[in-house]
């Protein structure tokens, strides 16, 4: 087969999209309008259509564990977790999936780990398996790895690498399970919210050196960065795309400090429209409001788990994701926690940006995703994992995976967990006559 020389062929035109926006398309189709090189509409447009292979649907359970590891610690002993993640093309490691903590032991055996065909890739695509002794501060060290495949995995075996470094695959199942293609496909919604932070120590919004700092040349901060980066992709998931937006820790012009005000200063309606809204009602806020404290995020996660509590009484096709973005530690860590164990029961995800250079082991704590679930003040554990946090300054400063991805990365499983836990299955497929659920976008010239 000849190879085609670009170089030598005529250019036509390009186009660009999220992935979110082709899979929400009525038959996973979407038109997309030619532009040249500059971003000016051209004649002609690309039909891209997009289809989930019948393999996407398999899954493999295994059991992992480890003999003689090195001990990191001190006084005690290691407590280790692993970590999977698939290499690219481009040898860079792609995080699917996190065991539980153990703790003290330097031979341990995980709960079963589930990985989907759409994780693996392939049974022949190399996985790195790292091993890793936990710390509360996230800065966990690395206690030995090794690459395999899914198929190497298949056929019992022991591998040695880095210091005395061992895992194996034990038992083994295949199973077909309901895909968060498959929900979203029969008309199930995810529900975009954002919580912005507002307290003092971003410092002075006039100020270039203030995380709130609004660039004359169009540069966008951080909080900016977070809101367009997650809801560029999440809008085509809500077919209203009417998103609650709320501020928190900042003096409004009522007088007295709010820890869940609506970003639009409405008293009747947290709604903005679209990815747009939000962005403009940010930056009104920014010069209506004094920037106060404490940092509490209590209020804006149980007003999140109102809204999803009360559509969860009529019906089971939303499920609502909230982003909330922060510069530091919270005061109510503990309300926090009840909030969030409460939240745990119903159709919700709890998605956390740190920005700055602030001490983030309490979000760590929050985030509960090597197996340490959270407990309230009562006692009572959540039931799942809700939380995902990403620290902007760690995740931009690796450069190999965006702050989107990995804030995106454990919200189907999330999704899915809570719907497969409740029985909740995706409805009939729609009839062919069903119109788009979205227009076409406008054209950007």
């Amino acid at each position: 087969m000849q190879m085609l020389n670009l170089a030598q062929q005529d250019f036509l035109g390009e186009a660009f999209c999220n992935l979110s926006e082709i899979v929400t398309k009525f038959n996973h189709s979407l038109t997309l309008n030619l532009r040249n090189g500059s971003g000016h509409a051209l004649q002609g447009t690309m039909i891209v259509h997009a289809e989930e292979t019948a393999s996407s649907r398999m899954a493999v359970e295994m059991t992992f564990h480890c003999l003689n590891l090195d001990n990191k610690d001190t006084f005690s002993k290691s407590d280790p977790f692993l970590r999977v993640s698939r290499l690219s093309e481009s040898a860079v490691a792609i995080p699917i999936c996190k065991t539980e903590v153990i703790n003290n032991n330097l031979n341990p055996v995980w709960r079963p780990i589930t990985l989907t065909s759409q994780q693996y890739s392939s049974r022949d695509d190399p996985l790195l398996v790292e091993c890793f002794d936990f710390d509360a501060s996230g800065d966990h060290e690395l206690m030995g790895a090794l690459q395999t495949t899914i198929a190497q995995l298949e056929n019992l075996y022991k591998s040695k690498a880095g210091a005395n470094f061992y895992s194996r695959k034990g038992q083994k199942k295949e199973k077909v399970q309901h895909t968060f293609l498959d929900y979203i496909s029969s008309g199930f919604e995810l529900n975009f919210m954002v919580a912005v932070d507002f307290t003092a120590s971003n410092g002075d919004p006039r100020t270039p050196q203030s995380l709130h700092y609004i660039d004359p040349s169009g540069r966008l901060n951080s909080y900016q960065q977070a809101i367009l980066g997650v809801s560029e992709v999440l809008q085509f998931y809500d077919k209203d795309r009417r998103f609650p937006a709320w501020g928190f820790g900042a003096r409004t012009p009522q007088g007295s400090v709010s820890h869940c005000f609506n970003l639009n200063a409405s008293t009747n309606d947290c709604e903005v429209v679209g990815f747009e809204g939000i962005m403009s009602a940010y930056s009104s806020t920014l010069y209506s409001v004094s920037l106060s404290g404490p940092t509490l995020f209590g209020p804006v996660i149980n007003k999140a788990a109102e809204i999803a509590s009360h559509s969860a009484q009529y019906g089971n096709n939303r499920y609502f994701v909230l982003l909330i973005i922060t510069d530091g530690v919270i005061t109510d860590e503990q309300e926090t926690k009840d909030s969030i164990v409460r939240a745990s029961d119903l159709p919700l995800s709890i998605l956390i940006v740190g920005v700055g250079g602030a001490d983030f082991t309490q979000m760590r704590t929050l985030d509960a995703d090597l197996g340490k679930r959270l407990q309230s003040s009562t006692g009572r554990v959540a039931t799942r994992d809700i939380v995902q946090f990403v620290p902007m300054r760690e995740v931009q400063a690796g450069g190999q995976v965006t702050v989107v991805q990995s804030l995106l990365e454990e919200l189907p499983g999330q999704f899915l967990e809570y719907m497969r836990t409740r029985g909740i299955m995706p409805r009939p497929p729609q009839h062919a006559s069903a119109p788009p659920a979205y227009p076409p976008p406008p054209p950007q010239l």
